[in-house]
C-alpha cells in the first residue's frame, strides 16, 4: 500500500492578491494520483475530519447567529438561504429537511440557488457570477425585517450570494454569512459571519470536499439549534416531526411512547386521535385529556411541551 505523507499544518489567511485559501493548491498528498484505494480513503477521511474542527472553532459565531435569529423567527420571520453550486445546494437541503424533521412550515424556509431550481441537478454555468440576479431573487420573496438570510459561499466572494446579502440588508433582514475564508467580502457584508477556516482542499480547489462538509455541519447546527430554541424538541426527542412515511410513523409512535411511558396501544390511539401530532399525543397521554384539550393547551403554551405539561 502506498503510504500518504504526514499532514502539514495549514498556514494563515491568504493575501489580498492571492486566491482564497480554499482554492490554493494543497501542500499535502502531492502524489495523490498514485495512491491505492486504502491510502486514498485514509487521506480523504483524515482531511474531512478537519471540517468538524473548523466548525467547532466557529462555535461562538454560530451561537451568536442563533441568538440573533431567534427573536425574528419568534416574530414570524422566515429562514432564507442563498448560494451557488455546492454551497447553494446545501442550503436547499437544509431548508427542505426542516418540515419533516421539525414541522417548520415550508413557506418559512426558502432557498435561493443561483441558476434556479434546475441548478440543483445540473450546473448552470455563470449563474453564480450574477449579483443582480441574487438581489432580484431575494427581492422576489418580499423579504422583510423579521426574516433571516443565510448566505453561503466557500470563497466568500460569490457575486450571487453577495447580491442577495446586499438586498436583504437593504430590506432590514438579518444576514448571516457562512464562508470558508477569513476576511472574505461576504463575511464583511453580513451582520454575522461564521468563518469555517478549512484551508486548502486535498483535491485543490474542490470545495465540495471539506469546505462543503463544514458548511453542512454548520447549517445542521444553526438550524437545529434554532428549532430546539423554538420548542420543537422535548428533552432530546424530535417531537415535532411530520410522519410523512412509514418510517416516520414508526418513529412518531416510538417517541410518543418514550416521552409518555404509555404502551403501544395507548400511544397508537392517541396519535390517531390527534392526526399523528406527537406533541399532542404526549399531552393526551400524560394529562389524560382528549385531543382537542391537548391542542388547546399546546396552543396556549406557544407550542412549548414542557409548559403545556405544567413542568
Amino acid at each position: 500500500m502506498t503510504k500518504p505523507p504526514a499532514p502539514i499544518a495549514s498556514g494563515g489567511a491568504s493575501s489580498s492578491t492571492a486566491p482564497p485559501r480554499t482554492e490554493q493548491p494543497s501542500d499535502e498528498h502531492a502524489a495523490l494520483d498514485t495512491y491505492d484505494s486504502a491510502a486514498l480513503v485514509a487521506a480523504f477521511t483524515a482531511d474531512q475530519a478537519r471540517a468538524a474542527a473548523a466548525v467547532q472553532a466557529a462555535a461562538p459565531a454560530l451561537a451568536a447567529g442563533v441568538d440573533a435569529a431567534l427573536p425574528r423567527l419568534v416574530a414570524g420571520g422566515r429562514l432564507v438561504y442563498a448560494g451557488a453550486g455546492t454551497s447553494g445546494r446545501l442550503g436547499v437541503l437544509d431548508s427542505v429537511e426542516l418540515w419533516p424533521t421539525f414541522s417548520w412550515p415550508r413557506e418559512r424556509a426558502r432557498a435561493l440557488l443561483a441558476g434556479g431550481d434546475g441548478a440543483m441537478f445540473v450546473a448552470v454555468e455563470g449563474a453564480e457570477d450574477d449579483a443582480a440576479q441574487g438581489a432580484a431573487d431575494l427581492d422576489a420573496l418580499a423579504v422583510g425585517g423579521n426574516d433571516v438570510l443565510i448566505a453561503i459561499a466557500a470563497s466568500g466572494s460569490t457575486p450571487y450570494a453577495l447580491g442577495a446579502a446586499a438586498a436583504a440588508r437593504q430590506r432590514g433582514a438579518l444576514t448571516i454569512a457562512i464562508v470558508n475564508n477569513v476576511g472574505s467580502p461576504l463575511a464583511a457584508a453580513c451582520e454575522h459571519a461564521v468563518v469555517l477556516d478549512t484551508g486548502a482542499e486535498l483535491v485543490s480547489g474542490s470545495t465540495r470536499l471539506k469546505a462543503g462538509t463544514a458548511q453542512k455541519i454548520a447549517l445542521n447546527t444553526l438550524s437545529s439549534s434554532l428549532m430546539v430554541r423554538l420548542h420543537k424538541v422535548h428533552g432530546n426527542l424530535m417531537v415535532d416531526l411530520r410522519a410523512t412515511n412509514a418510517k416516520l410513523a414508526r418513529r412518531a409512535l416510538a417517541l410518543a411512547q418514550r416521552a409518555s411511558g404509555a404502551d403501544e396501544a395507548a400511544a397508537r390511539a392517541a396519535l390517531a386521535a390527534c392526526d399523528g401530532r406527537v406533541k399532542d399525543a404526549i399531552v393526551m397521554l400524560l394529562l389524560n385529556v382528549d385531543a382537542a384539550e391537548a391542542a388547546r393547551r399546546l396552543h396556549a403554551a406557544g407550542g412549548h411541551l414542557r409548559r403545556a405539561l405544567g413542568e
